[in-house]
């Protein structure tokens, strides 16, 4: 069991001497076993804390036991129920097996019999729990405004779980339109700071010469049109989140005070000489590399440093695999609510031009192309003639379409093959080999777009991220395309 608790297992057995020799058969097991001896007290022990495995004596003095196991049942409680009784009979295996029992042992029984039986129930359990929590994981297709189940936005999910709790600042990075301030408040509303301020400043949006103050505040009378005092988005955010988009936009003049804040938690208003102290969780995002940026001497090295603790780089709309029709669903139902208009769904033909297309623009842009559909036209389906420019011209093509020929061989004829000292054959090579240099030529010729080369494929986008991820681990996927 390693290091993980122990599981515990909770004994139902009325008759005290039977329960003394369960519990030294299973003395030496790493499991913690609890006895009790009615159906009333066993109730009370599995609402307190539910043990990874229940053994069930059926003749209680207050309760049958199946009305034990047909409550844990109703309630889809996760343990493992093991009946023992001894009135053994097929028409008492039968309804225990019906009511949900993991299985059915007859006393007397022997230690091997009871420590086998309950280690697979254990582990049964197990594995169900780990299944279902990696459903729930991966079944993920809606998170704090995110939509999409594609396995680079489940990564993005877990790396959100895991940094929320913490005030550590997160540097999110992508292409334009691909989420950042979605992910930056769903890091705020998924931290114990959701109730509290959540402040975005577009550094790439406000004038040089007032983005100090939009950012500390300024008092009256501190440069020209101060009319009056101003609270900037550092106390705004106080107890909060502070979210700076397009952070290497920032001038370097102000990356210094900028460092001094996050470093202190102070700052000062323009124009003013009282300090504030503030209690900020700092989010920042860039559509650039911070580290390119620092080393063309455009961003301030320490402030990189100060900043790029937790990243999160989010994937592009055309890496995303069938996501694209996921968001275009649930934005044309969104847009058609509305608009008052009538749109369920999307034609065939346009969702392969959806898969097709690259998406430069991102889900920003694909919000933009369902607008503009919902807004001109109206019916139950998207067609191709209603997609607007540039996605009107796009025609999906296989992979192999701009392939040039290899010289064909004559009909009838074999290969010519030699074979070596060491037994293997000339220009024969291992079929993993071959497989992952179609698929890596197909992504080349989809322009880096995985899901389109899966589609051309015939194989998920799935499917390819995983043996990718083998490769570049140096072992082998030897799974069969899904």
């Amino acid at each position: 069991m390693g290091s993980e608790a122990r599981p515990r297992v909770l004994l139902v057995e009325d008759t005290t001497s039977l329960a003394r020799v369960y519990v030294e058969y299973l003395r030496k097991e790493p499991f913690d076993v609890v006895h009790v001896e009615t159906g009333r007290e066993a109730l009370a022990a599995i609402e307190k804390s539910l043990p990874g495995a229940i053994l069930l004596d059926l003749a209680l003095p207050d309760m049958n036991g199946l009305e034990i196991l047909k409550r844990v049942q109703s309630q889809q409680l996760p343990t493992s129920v093991v009946v023992i009784t001894a009135h053994g009979s097929i028409a008492n295996a039968v309804e225990a097996m019906r009511a949900g029992a993991y299985d059915f042992i007859v006393k007397p029984f022997n230690a091997d019999r009871l420590v086998v039986t309950l280690r697979n129930a254990l582990e049964r359990q197990r594995l169900t729990t780990m299944v279902e929590t990696l459903k729930e994981d991966l079944g993920r297709d809606h998170y704090f405004g995110f939509v999409g189940a594609s396995l680079p936005m489940q990564a993005v999910y877990r790396i959100i779980d895991s940094a929320a709790g913490s005030k550590a600042t997160v540097f999110i990075m992508g292409e334009s339109g691909t989420g950042k301030e979605v992910c930056a408040n769903a890091l705020h509303r998924r931290s114990p700071r959701r109730d509290k301020p959540f402040v975005a400043i577009n550094c790439a949006a406000i004038p040089r010469d007032l983005m100090e103050s939009e950012i500390f505040g300024h008092v009256k009378g501190a440069f020209t049109g101060a009319v009056a005092q101003h609270e900037g988005a550092a106390a705004r955010a106080d107890q909060g989140t502070l979210f700076l988009d397009e952070i290497c936009e920032m001038d370097l003049d102000l990356q210094s005070k900028l460092l001094r804040f996050i470093q202190t938690g102070s700052f000062t208003k323009v124009g003013g000489t009282v300090t504030e102290k503030v209690d900020v969780r700092f989010i920042c995002a860039s559509n650039k590399d911070p580290l390119k940026e620092v080393e063309a001497g455009r961003f301030r090295e320490d402030l990189y440093y100060r900043l790029h603790v937790i990243p999160i780089v989010l994937p592009p709309l055309r890496e995303r695999d069938e996501d694209v029709l996921a968001i275009a669903g649930y934005l044309l139902s969104e847009f058609a609510k509305e608009e008052g208009k009538h749109f369920h769904g999307l034609a065939p033909e346009v969702e392969a031009v959806f898969r097709a297309y690259a998406w430069p623009g991102n889900v920003r842009q694909l919000q933009n192309v369902l607008r503009n559909i919902v807004v001109l036209n109206d019916g139950e389906t998207v067609t191709r003639a209603m997609l607007p420019p540039p996605l009107n011209k796009v025609e999906p093509t296989r992979v192999a379409a701009g392939a040039e020929p290899g010289p064909a061989a004559p009909a009838g004829s074999a290969p010519r093959v030699s074979i070596a000292g060491d037994g293997t054959v000339a220009g024969i090579r291992p079929l993993g080999e071959v497989e992952k240099d179609v698929i890596e030529e197909a992504i080349r010729l989809c322009d880096g777009n995985i899901p389109k080369a899966a589609a051309q494929l015939g194989i998920s986008a799935s499917t390819i991220y995983r043996k990718r991820m083998a490769w570049q681990a140096g072992g082998t996927d030897d799974a069969a395309p899904s």
